[in-house]
């Protein structure tokens, strides 16, 4: 009669574990949310600091809001690879003001889009 008891007893506790979990909402996926937000184009304005082959720097006037987090007296600068996709629309040379259109990739930005003006 023990056994019996114990069986029923454990057969109830699983239904209602069971029922439980399929209670629970469907789990996202934290990490396809935070690709999906790391892929929508972002935008920075700022004086072109330093220019190599496929990348260059910017010494960032306004950013999006992780660069404004920084404290004031660091120096807010980004990096951004150029690939076979971005466009420049004007020279890149040190001292000259740009707009970048970037995404976030692996880590790194990737310029979509550079307008260079004097």
């Amino acid at each position: 009669m023990k056994n019996a008891s114990r069986i029923v007893v454990s057969a109830l506790a699983s239904l209602v574990l069971v029922a439980a979990v399929w209670a629970l909402p469907p789990a996202t996926s934290h990490v396809n949310t935070l690709s999906a937000q790391a892929a929508q184009p972002q935008s920075v304005s700022g004086k072109i600091a330093s220019v190599e082959k496929d990348s260059f720097t910017l010494n960032v006037a306004s950013g999006p809001a992780h660069q404004m987090e920084q404290t004031s007296n660091s120096p807010k600068t980004m990096t951004f690879l150029i690939d076979k996709n971005t466009t420049v629309e004007g020279k890149l040379k040190v001292d000259a003001m740009a707009d970048v259109t970037y995404r976030s990739e692996n880590g790194q930005n990737v310029a979509i889009s550079v307008r260079v003006t004097p």
